[in-house]
């Protein structure tokens, strides 16, 4: 299993794209501005975006997708691609996103009998196959109502996991108790000297994130994720002063992260 790294920054800025990875070759997992780095042609082949949530950061190229492989995909008849979401974050893009003011309707174009987009709900607890892997949906604590994924692997080679944008979680770390996680995919949005924003805004800081991973049993590589553009040195040298059983890196747009039986 491969996933790659399309963006994993907290915003924008030369060289920094916002979150989204490819599953192998067809499942996108959030959407943010690292989509716009594939060509075309792997633009078309993906046939299922998991979102976490609704803020734009992890949606926007969901519209711009579509738009690009709207022709490629009717002429192929590859069938609409699935967007899976909480109803809550489905709802939010069609009355923010997807009404006609903001961006076309993609849920029915270019037809209503055969869109290129289609909106599936999903719940907490949910566990299904996607292009042969399977696929739990977790909880996570943000703003707004969100959840992460755990992708497991097959074989000895375990789970890898993604938090989603999330605060303090004790159900995240029940749930994990019970699954090898070799890859823990995790955000730090803030440094140290900004904990009282990320404990507003449902982030994690270096501190907090200690206390989460404390929580996290066994040995496994950790990837930090969602640092500001201009912050990730200052942010990663104040989790360095934590010790750990874990592997802490920070993820790097363009990375491969290759799952594999140890």
């Amino acid at each position: 299993m491969m996933i790659r790294v399309l963006g994993c920054s907290g915003a924008i800025a030369a060289g920094c794209r916002t979150t989204s990875f490819l599953l192998d070759e067809t499942v996108l997992i959030d959407a943010g501005t690292g989509v716009g780095d594939l060509p075309l042609d792997e633009l078309a082949r993906i046939d299922h975006i998991l979102i976490s949530h609704s803020h734009l950061d992890h949606v926007l190229s969901i519209g711009l997708l579509a738009d690009s492989v709207m022709r490629r995909r009717a002429a192929e008849r590859r069938g609409p691609i699935v967007v899976h979401a909480l109803p809550e974050t489905l709802k939010a893009l069609r009355d923010h996103i997807f009404n006609g003011v903001i961006w076309p309707d993609f849920t029915r174009l270019p037809s209503e009998a055969a869109p290129v987009l289609r909106f599936e709900p999903i719940a907490v607890g949910d566990v299904f196959e996607l292009a042969g892997r399977q696929i739990e949906v977790l909880s996570a604590a943000h703003t707004v109502p969100a959840v992460g994924f755990a992708v497991d692997a097959a074989g000895d080679a375990g789970w890898w996991v993604y938090t989603g944008d999330t605060g303090p979680n004790p159900a995240l770390w029940q749930r994990l108790a019970t699954m090898k996680v070799s890859h823990l995919v995790i955000e730090t949005a803030f440094g140290d000297d900004e904990r009282q924003l990320a404990q507003i805004s449902r982030h994690l800081c270096p501190t907090s994130l200690r206390e989460e991973l404390s929580q996290l049993q066994g040995s496994a590589d950790v990837h930090i994720t969602h640092i500001k553009p201009g912050e990730l040195e200052a942010v990663m040298a104040e989790i360095a002063r934590f010790g750990g059983p874990h592997r802490i890196h920070a993820l790097q747009a363009g990375q491969e992260i290759p799952v594999r039986p140890v």
